[in-house]
């Protein structure tokens, strides 16, 4: 029983994490952990298993991480082609391009290091498994956890659903990536409005350089165009990026009702970051996402990964740091 105990702790930091606030990322840790440390807990069950069982169990727990690994590089090379051919050749468009490419470039270095026996290669090669394997950790926790939190459901009544802008097409016109927000935000309007309490739309974007009109405005319009009703509707015509959509959203709520509560609404994909940062504007809100055409979802999770990422960059690059450190004195003390 002792095996469970780790798991157990998490598990339990996990719960009260979510029961204080869904928004934190420190929740996703948490279940992520408790992952981690349930695993070999569940192992120490194999030795009562048969024989050909337990040797089954475990050559499948070897393979299935190394194959799965591989077949990942595959996908997210091919997914990052389309992505490239639909959306155009950008940084953000290449990222999971890149990352299927990394996949192999580093198995082509583990490799290059155990046929060489280089000692110098075996410690850039375990450095940079130590360092991969904390970035993948965090992004299988986001992954997974922002997986949960996209499928809450909105239980109590809402003041406010709030569209965050993503822009135009052609300056005026809602591409289908916003429009899907739209659509998403219009069936929490009309669900909430069913319990006898229909809320305020508000949508949020300004007005790009290669913009004609505010996004908002075009928002609207795609709304009212579909029988929307236009005094439901508020526009916040200043923001830039989810940051201020966030901010100014909330300065218009709090001058309309003091005492508010809202959903935001976004793609799937960025609902978990969005949560993140409501959480620290201090908005009282849960974030809903809308669906994402399959190709662009591995390319737009990466980006949003990183920006989490980032902003805990105090303590994840210093992590790396730590571990690259690490490396770097392992190797300096083996050259006698």
């Amino acid at each position: 029983m002792l095996a469970y105990a780790l798991p157990a702790l998490f598990f339990v930091l996990f719960l009260v994490g979510v029961l204080r606030d869904r928004r934190r990322f420190s929740n996703a840790v948490y279940l992520g952990l408790t992952v981690v440390f349930l695993v070999p807990a569940l192992l120490i069950h194999l030795r009562h298993l048969p024989m050909p069982v337990a040797v089954a169990a475990a050559v499948l727990i070897l393979l299935l991480p190394t194959l799965g690994i591989l077949v990942l590089g595959v996908f997210l090379i091919l997914n990052g082609v389309k992505m490239v051919r639909k959306e155009g050749r950008s940084l953000a468009n290449l990222l999971s391009l890149l990352a299927g490419l990394g996949i192999f470039a580093v198995t082509a270095l583990l490799i290059t290091a155990a046929g060489t026996g280089s000692r110098t290669l075996i410690v850039v090669s375990a450095t940079t498994l130590l360092v991969l394997g904390y970035v993948s950790f965090l992004f299988l926790c986001f992954v997974g956890y922002a997986f949960l939190y996209g499928r809450l459901r909105v239980r109590r009544n809402a003041d406010f659903v709030v569209v965050l802008g993503s822009g135009l097409i052609g300056g005026t016109r809602v591409p289908p990536l916003l429009a899907n927000r739209l659509e998403r935000a219009r069936a929490v309007y009309e669900r909430q409005a069913r319990r006898g309490n229909p809320p305020l739309l508000l949508t949020s974007g300004g007005q790009g350089p290669d913009e004609q009109l505010p996004e908002s405005r075009a928002m609207a319009a795609y709304l009212t165009e579909r029988g929307f009703p236009a005094d439901r509707i508020l526009c916040e015509e200043q923001s830039r990026t989810t940051e201020e959509n966030l901010a100014y959203s909330k300065e218009i709520m709090e001058r309309t009702v003091p005492d508010h509560r809202c959903v935001i609404v976004t793609n799937n994909y960025h609902v978990l970051r969005a949560a993140i940062l409501a959480r620290r504007a201090g908005i009282n809100g849960q974030v809903v996402g809308a669906p994402t055409a399959a190709y662009f979802w591995p390319s737009a999770t990466i980006r949003e990964f990183a920006a989490i990422f980032l902003s805990y960059k105090l303590v994840n690059l210093g992590i790396c740091a730590l571990l690259v450190l690490g490396g770097v004195l392992a190797w300096w003390s083996g050259r006698g």
